[in-house]
Parts: structure tokens; C-alpha cells; sequence
């Protein structure tokens, strides 16, 4: 019941009128065309640095220059881009408060916190207006593969739904108002791995969401048990919160018989992308602006760290934030076959590189595991450049055989100076919000 009250409560917050309004708005504007996504950027962009200019105190204080009024809407986004510096995470740590807007009635403001994953949680207040508008950006993708919010589905997600000392199951509570089963990420041992997917089986669902590396334990269990779901049951498994790792695909939608679709977005409210078209991260452009603070470049794409300025939250405006996230942005705006900028990737915050003895940052090291069918789940840390661990969850057939073929993929990839060491583990610890983390980097 508990459940329950708490979903009636979030359906409120997040599904009203502005919702409604917003999710019918631009399920027409993603069909495109190009030019009038960039026309709805740059109309909203000013609104805001206006907004900032004569609201903000950080931005105030900065004195800065009124939006770009060329009549092109890309050539002024740009522009007006180039006239605000960038904002750091430290800056913003700093003096949060100083980036509230002071024309928002104190009763309109919602007190969140970044997840913290990597460091100490931020805090940041946004509008009920901004969460219906990222929860439009997020059923626009679910309604593209069938789902409604009508329909039953399965939770994975950080919340805490079971007392941490419960040793029996369920290990799953029911929001009856949501049609939801939320399912607990903290009792995820081996030996209650089992009961995870009966209660999967049984629980009326037409799609799942949650953590990749929640819903890759349990695909994982389902394979080992000869237990997936028949195909074609779930219309979708929508993941988000972590990076979706090449293995972790392949085996939650083995498992779960429906595919997967990943979406990237951040608690500040600042960016959203979202996997319309396999392997191709699409910009909700409507939501938020990405540039890319190019380090590395070739004729189709661009990477480097991302600049990320949040479109919907007029009560705290984030112009162009450093996120802390590495990301690869296709150079042409259709290459997705869907109007829109397009990303290639996200590969996660710097501090999930590996550093060789060289100096070299090498990320997306989830390959080294998508052949490797000995290893349930591993996690590679590092606090020296000298040297990594590898931490390994073990299938029943991991051997001698299967610590070679890992570290030849290893090496592949970091080369011959790097020491590695093997550890073998019972569990990976996950962080203090249930999420995880296939690198940990002390130095990147």
C-alpha cells in the first residue's frame, strides 16, 4: 500500500495537463522537419538567457550579452552559445543557490539531489513543468515501441522497496496505481536470484524498465535456468540510469524475448537522448541543447566531453554544463534516418577510463566481456596507472582457459606494461544508489 500511495503521488507530479499537452506536442515536432526543431531550440534558448539574465544571480553577475538575433536559427544558437562561458561542476558546487531563479515562487520548487555516483550529491530545484516535460521526452520512446501508461510493466530501478534485512521472499513490492512491480536491487544474491525470475514469469507485465546491470543479473539467471521469456511477450525493455554495455544487451534481450532500448539523461534536468533507432542515441531537441567539447575528430564524428544546456528546468538554468560524461556525436544531423542531431554514444564520466603506463584513456571496455560466456559480471578498477584489477563473478565454466582469453582481450586493448590482476568474487558491490559501475578510476 505503501507502494501504491507513492506511485499515486508520482503520477500526479509527473502525468498532468502539461504532460499531456507536451508528450502530444512532440510526438508531432520528432517527426521533424530538421529546420523546425532547430527554430523550437533557438525560440526556447532565448527565453531562458533572458530569464537568467534578469532572474538568475550567477548570471546576472556575469553580464551577459542578449541572445543572437540573426535570422538563421542554427547560426544564432551557436552564436548566443559562444557568448556564455562554460559552466563547471565546481562552480555550480560552489554557490548552488546563487543559479535559482528568484521569479519562481518558493512553493513551485522541487528539492532533488544528484545520484552522486562518482562524488558527493549535488543539490538543484526544478518545476513539476520540468519533470512532466523529461517524462514526455521518455514516453515519446515508449510509446514509438507500443507502450502506454496504462499497461503493466516490471521496475529494476534504485528505489528501496524491501527492509534490507529481509532473507525471504518477495523481494518485490506492487504499486497497484502504476500497474508496476517494483523489484528490489539489494537482494540480488545468487541464492535469491531464483525467486527474481518466477515472480518475473508470473507478474503481468507489457514491458520492463530499469538498470542495465539490475535487469543483467537476473537475464543472466533466466539464460542459466533454461527460464527467458517467450518472445514477443514484453514489447520492449527500456534501460537508463548506467551505460548499457554491449553484453548486457545481448543477453537482456535473449532473456527477456523483446529488444532493448537505452536512453541517456542526467538528475540536473540538462540533457536527454534516446535510442530511437538501434545503436543510434537521438537528441530530444525540444528538451536540451549537447555540444561536444571536441578532443578527437574524423570525417563522420566528433568526441569529447559534453556541454549540456537544459531547455525545460526554468528553475535552476544550467547553460552549458560540463556534465562529466564522454560523447560521440554523428557530424551529420540525418544519419539517423530520424530528424535530429544524433550521438553515437555516451561513454560514461572520465573516471570510467582505464589510464595505461602510456597515458592513454581507453573507455568503452565492456567488449573485452561480450565474448567472454565464463564471466557472469566483472568490474575492472584501477588506482595506479600501473596497474588494474579485475574483478569476476564466475559462471559454473570459468577456468584456466577462460583467465587467458580474458586477459588476451585485455591486453589487446591496454597493451603489454599494464599489470592485471585477476580476483575472483562472490558478488560486485553496487554504490550507495544501487547502481554499478563496470570501471572505477581513482586517477582517469
Amino acid at each position: 500500500w505503501a507502494c501504491t500511495a507513492a506511485g499515486w503521488q508520482r503520477a500526479r507530479l509527473r502525468y498532468g495537463a502539461h504532460f499531456q499537452r507536451t508528450l502530444a506536442e512532440w510526438e508531432e515536432t520528432g517527426l521533424g522537419p530538421l529546420e523546425r526543431l532547430y527554430a523550437i531550440q533557438r525560440q526556447r534558448l532565448d527565453q531562458l538567457v533572458e530569464r537568467a539574465r534578469a532572474h538568475v544571480p550567477h548570471y546576472a553577475k556575469l553580464d551577459l550579452p542578449p541572445p543572437c538575433d540573426l535570422a538563421d536559427p542554427c547560426e544564432a544558437i551557436a552564436r548566443t552559445l559562444a557568448s556564455i562561458p562554460i559552466l563547471e561542476k565546481s562552480s555550480y558546487r560552489a554557490a548552488p543557490e546563487s543559479f535559482i531563479a528568484r521569479d519562481i515562487p518558493p512553493r513551485k520548487l522541487i528539492r532533488g539531489r544528484t545520484s552522486g555516483t562518482t562524488g558527493s550529491a549535488l543539490p538543484l530545484w526544478y518545476t513539476s513543468e520540468a519533470l512532466a516535460e523529461e517524462y514526455a521526452a521518455v514516453w515519446r520512446l515508449r510509446r514509438a515501441w507500443g507502450a502506454s501508461l496504462a499497461d503493466p510493466h516490471l521496475t529494476f530501478g534504485g528505489q528501496i522497496v524491501v527492509p534490507f534485512g529481509q532473507c525471504e521472499p518477495p523481494f518485490w513490492r506492487t504499486n497497484r496505481y502504476g500497474r508496476q512491480t517494483l523489484f528490489s536491487l539489494y537482494h540480488m544474491s545468487p541464492e535469491n536470484l531464483p525467486h527474481y525470475v518466477e515472480a518475473i514469469h508470473e507478474a503481468p507485465a507489457s514491458f520492463a524498465q530499469g538498470y542495465p546491470s539490475s535487469l543483467h543479473l537476473v537475464a543472466r539467471k533466466m539464460l542459466d535456468m533454461g527460464r527467458p521469456l517467450p518472445k514477443g511477450r514484453l514489447k520492449a525493455v527500456f534501460t537508463s540510469s548506467e551505460s548499457l554495455l554491449a553484453f548486457q544487451r545481448a543477453a537482456i534481450e535473449e532473456a527477456f524475448g523483446a529488444p532493448v532500448r537505452d536512453r541517456y539523461g542526467v538528475s540536473e534536468f540538462a540533457v536527454s537522448m534516446t535510442e530511437r533507432k538501434p545503436g543510434r542515441l537521438h537528441l530530444d531537441m525540444e528538451f536540451c541543447i549537447a555540444e561536444v567539447d571536441t578532443r578527437e575528430e574524423t570525417r563522420d564524428w566528433v568526441r569529447g566531453p559534453l556541454l549540456v544546456t537544459g531547455l525545460a528546468n526554468h528553475a535552476t538554468p544550467l547553460l552549458r554544463y560540463r556534465i562529466g560524461d564522454v560523447a560521440t556525436r554523428l557530424k551529420d544531423p540525418t544519419n539517423g534516418h530520424v530528424p535530429g542531431e544524433v550521438f553515437l554514444d555516451v561513454d560514461g564520466r572520465i573516471e570510467d577510463y582505464v589510464v595505461t603506463p602510456e597515458g592513454r584513456l581507453v573507455g568503452r571496455l565492456d567488449h573485452v566481456f561480450k565474448e567472454q560466456h565464463d564471466v557472469a559480471e566483472a568490474q575492472i578498477l584501477q588506482d595506479s596507472r600501473e596497474a588494474i584489477e579485475v574483478r569476476i563473478v564466475p559462471r559454473e565454466t570459468w577456468g584456466a582457459a577462460s583467465e587467458r582469453s580474458l586477459r588476451k582481450e585485455l591486453r589487446a586493448r591496454l597493451g603489454d606494461r599494464i599489470g592485471i590482476e585477476v580476483r575472483i568474487v562472490e558478488a560486485i558491490d553496487r554504490e550507495g544508489n544501487g547502481k554499478f559501475r563496470a570501471v572505477k578510476s581513482s586517477i582517469a
